[in-house]
């Protein structure tokens, strides 16, 4: 009998999916309040990436629905914090720099929007021969990566707005605002390079999919 495509973890998916427009446009906002709330949002949302994973498994839930839903809801989830941080970032105004970088560079967006949209296309080759690509450890720990960068920063916006608005000083300050930066440099630094492998990854575990003709 052939299970429900509607199980519990793929309900979990959808509800990420739900959430990435209200994080598109709350961290977006002007006001303090609503960019802690899509930081919040965020965090849940990156938290339901591993839940509806372990739920599949535990409970041997796993459907084809389940596997092609996930890394769509996390491309989602990527957009609707990356294009709004780009978005901010270039503003104009040096607060909303993001730490060690300064304005998100163009070409960082065109290295990982311009890997998911090859592995969609790759992912969807692979169906039409009748091979479901699931997400990978590489691809797992590339989506890892890139939300903590966004989380961080997520984070960082409205910190640094309600330090510059109550002229926050002292040590608490001081170490929070270094780890924060310290924390969206590197992050970013490592989501790029794993975006760059994990693709290579996938060509290479599936590459016998990849048929040459003399």
């Amino acid at each position: 009998m052939p299970k429900n495509p509607l199980t519990l973890p793929v309900i979990i998916t959808l509800s990420r999916v739900v959430a990435c427009p209200v994080i598109f446009l709350t961290a977006q906002a002007e006001g303090v309040g609503l960019r802690f709330l899509a930081f919040v949002i965020f965090v849940v949302a990156a938290l339901s990436d591993a839940l509806d994973g372990y739920v599949a498994r535990r409970y041997d839930l796993v459907t084809d629905m389940g596997k092609l839903l996930d890394p769509i809801a996390d491309k989602l989830l990527l957009v609707s914090t990356f294009i709004p941080i780009f978005l901010i970032s270039h503003r104009g105004f040096e607060s909303e720099y993001i730490p060690v970088w300064g304005p998100l560079p163009v070409w960082v967006l065109i290295v990982i929007f311009g890997r998911e949209a090859f592995i969609t296309v790759f992912r969807s080759y692979a169906a039409s021969r009748g091979v479901i690509i699931a997400a990978g450890k590489s691809g797992k720990r590339k989506t890892l990566l890139q939300f903590l960068f966004a989380g961080g920063l997520l984070l960082w916006y409205p910190m640094s707005m309600l330090a510059t608005a109550q002229t926050w000083e002292g040590l608490g300050w001081t170490l929070s605002k270094g780890f924060l930066t310290t924390w969206s440099g590197v992050t970013l630094a490592l989501a790029i390079l794993m975006t760059i492998y994990s693709m290579l990854d996938y060509l290479w575990s599936y590459r016998s999919l990849v048929v040459f003709r003399s």
